[in-house]
């Protein structure tokens, strides 16, 4: 049937709670409300108040329970209602639940899900649309998840719950009814650490990830109206990342532009470039291009249109790498 991104993970919440006991969802509104955008709505009601835990605003609590509960043998999915607001689950995340799996060389594994909208481009107020994912991206031991389309995130969020090792799952807050897509009803998963090959093209290599999906496609139509042919490519997880799948297509195409809502400096484009250059140097035939954000605080709505990434921005990278 057709949905839109809130729509598909709340159907696979929904799936993975009825065919698991131990799949238990919890955090600040999930319940009662349905979360703030709504993606938990009506879990509650199927499932029973000891399944759908609404829990204090206290970030660092959320963590703190989903991993007891998740060496406890249950699969907690929590959700931190932004971005913004995960910096106070830090520690936890990064000094325990990360490492469990390690400390205890392997009698205990954390099996949850942290799920978190993220991103800009919905002028929402400040702490609400960050886009720090190279930050969870350096702690060992996690994994990290961003989907692009509805139908992504149903497979990918099913493949996550079920992980044996903790996800932070993070959902693009612009395309959560951005658009609607065709999305089985019933489970199906999409491989962790896998990327995705959205359109096939010979001239240049497009990257991307989460919401800049959309944009990045529109600014690929408008290349292709001129000749040029990308090769575009969904990074969907960032650790473990999938470098092979685009060393490939930069040895086919020669050039490379890459697009994170991320501020720039040390950005996941930054890390996916050196990996270009020490396994693909010689292909090269154009400096690799990136599109981001600036390196500032994302501005309050009446800036954001100055600071978002737009298609034109992406298009002139890729007429800029292709014409060099």
């Amino acid at each position: 049937m057709m949905m839109n991104m809130v729509q598909a993970i709340n159907s696979a919440l929904a799936v993975e709670m009825e065919a698991d006991g131990s799949v238990v969802v919890l955090g600040e509104d999930v319940g009662a409300v349905g979360g703030v955008f709504r993606a938990t709505d009506g879990l509650m009601k199927r499932f029973g108040s000891e399944r759908v835990i609404d829990t204090p605003l206290a970030e660092s609590l959320i963590a703190g329970m989903a991993t007891g509960m998740a060496m406890a043998g249950l699969r907690p999915v929590a959700e931190i209602q932004f971005m913004g607001f995960s910096y106070l689950a830090l520690n936890m995340i990064i000094s325990h639940t990360a490492r469990m799996r390690n400390r205890s060389r392997g009698t205990y594994t954390v099996p949850m899900v942290m799920r978190m909208p993220y991103g800009a481009g919905v002028k929402a107020l400040e702490h609400h649309s960050e886009s720090t994912e190279s930050m969870f991206v350096q702690i060992p031991g996690i994994k990290v998840v961003v989907p692009s389309t509805p139908r992504e995130a149903k497979g990918l969020l099913i493949s996550s719950i079920r992980d044996p090792d903790p996800v932070i799952f993070l959902e693009p807050t612009r395309s959560y009814r951005l658009f609607k897509e065709e999305v089985e009803e019933g489970a199906f998963t999409i491989p962790l650490g896998e990327a995705r090959t959205v359109r096939e093209g010979d001239d240049v290599t497009v990257v991307c990830w989460g919401a800049m999906m959309p944009l990045t496609m529109e600014a690929v139509d408008a290349a292709e109206g001129e000749g040029i042919s990308c090769d575009v490519i969904d990074l969907r997880t960032l650790s473990p990342m999938d470098p092979d799948a685009v060393i490939r297509s930069v040895r086919r195409t020669g050039r490379v532009v890459i697009v994170q809502e991320a501020p720039m400096t040390c950005g996941l484009a930054a890390e996916i470039i050196a990996r270009i250059n020490k396994k693909a140097f010689l292909s090269l035939e154009a400096p690799p291009e990136r599109v981001t954000a600036p390196d500032i605080t994302v501005p309050l709505p009446q800036g954001e249109n100055h600071y978002y990434i737009s298609p034109d921005r992406i298009y002139h990278a890729i007429r800029r790498t292709a014409s060099f």
